[in-house]
């Protein structure tokens, strides 16, 4: 194979981008437009206004470029290619020497570079910028200066149950942590029976450990109850706020750090992390799918060059990539029900997919 990319390659490339930040564009301000009309009835809650929702939407895009970047880049690589197909060039291209393996190679690479960027993205951008909006909106209508708000939160660290009323996330003199309220402390033996039961006022999470405050705790003997009032304790735990505050956000709005961290939390006190583990391999397949969904739907853009039908393949190509992500929904899905492997969730319609445009790619090739 030639070396690459030749002028050529970075032709196909530019096009096809092209494209696809137009679908992408496009996808982007309808689903603003839309979530923007969904956010007019929290409009007038507290301090909660236009200018606030219009701030929370902008906030917002990061991620939502993130979960629609693969619908953009197989409509618009479909459409990239289609165009070059209008116009003949792609006859002209192929007259060249050039193979569809090499074509679709070109669309590969120019859509790397974007699928890397949102991989970054997903990872950094998007759940921080999720984030400070969700802070936001949190704030301005409860009229608290806080980052994120919780309430009915139950964890588990070893043989200790912890339940609090309700928390949030504050910011105060430049420090950032955790803070809960009305809390409470269910201590068991290994046996199973209780040994002690602690209420707290607040409970700060501070490195280490967290701090408890205006904390009564009464000791369950074997005869006996003694009952303790201190103004404050230290409580050694592992548990940590990103562990608690991935428990109470939405899992698809994590980064793969985070759900890492809820796992590992879970796993270490037997509770169950199929959620977090199917947002958290659904990751790292991003890319993976992205790329392959692409390479899938390239045949779609051949046919008879000369010939027009462009409009029928491209339908196709978009019922093909629906039907894959569909497929793999529901193959996730049942890898949750019967505690399967995510990772073999994920794989599979992928090489199914890859499979059956390898059959179409021969068969055109022929």
């Amino acid at each position: 194979m030639k070396p690459f990319p030749k002028i050529h390659d970075l032709y196909v490339g530019r096009v096809v981008l092209g494209t696809v930040a137009l679908v992408w564009a496009v996808l982007a301000g309808l689903d603003v437009m839309l979530g923007l009309v969904s956010e007019f009835g929290d409009i007038g809650k507290g301090k909660y206004g236009l200018s606030e929702a219009f701030v929370y939407m902008a906030l917002s895009i990061p991620r939502r470029l993130y979960y629609l970047f693969p619908y953009a880049a197989v409509i618009g690589s479909l459409m990239g290619l289609g165009q070059l197909a209008a116009t003949s060039e792609l006859t002209a291209l192929r007259a060249l020497g050039l193979s569809r393996r090499r074509l679709g190679l070109a669309v590969a690479g120019a859509l790397a570079l974007l699928t890397a960027a949102m991989v970054f993205n997903g990872e950094s951008i998007a759940p921080w910028t999720q984030q400070r909006a969700d802070a936001l909106k949190s704030a301005a209508k409860s009229g608290n200066t806080v980052a994120a708000q919780y309430s009915g939160l139950w964890a588990r660290e070893g043989e200790t149950i912890l339940s609090a009323v309700g928390g949030q996330e504050v910011m105060r003199n430049g420090d950032r942590f955790l803070e809960l309220n009305d809390v409470k402390l269910f201590e068991f033996a290994p046996d199973g029976h209780l040994r002690s039961l602690a209420h707290a006022r607040i409970a700060e999470h501070r490195p280490g450990g967290w701090l408890l405050r205006d904390v009564t705790r009464n000791y369950f003997d074997e005869r006996s109850v003694r009952q303790v009032t201190v103004p404050e304790e230290r409580w050694e735990s592992q548990l940590d706020a990103a562990a608690l505050s991935a428990g109470t956000e939405r899992p698809r709005y994590l980064s793969a750090m985070s759900l890492r961290a809820a796992i590992e939390y879970r796993e270490r006190n037997q509770l169950d992390a199929s959620e977090f583990e199917e947002h958290y391999w659904g990751r790292w397949f991003y890319p993976i799918n992205v790329l392959a969904l692409c390479l899938a739907a390239v045949p779609f853009a051949f046919g008879t060059l000369r010939s027009g039908g462009m409009g029928k393949r491209l339908f196709i190509g978009i019922v093909f990539a629906l039907v894959f992500w569909q497929l793999q929904t529901q193959a996730v899905g049942l890898a949750k029900v019967i505690k399967l492997d995510f990772r073999i969730a994920y794989l599979a319609p992928t090489l199914v997919m890859l499979g059956v445009s390898y059959f179409l790619f021969k068969r055109r090739s022929g």
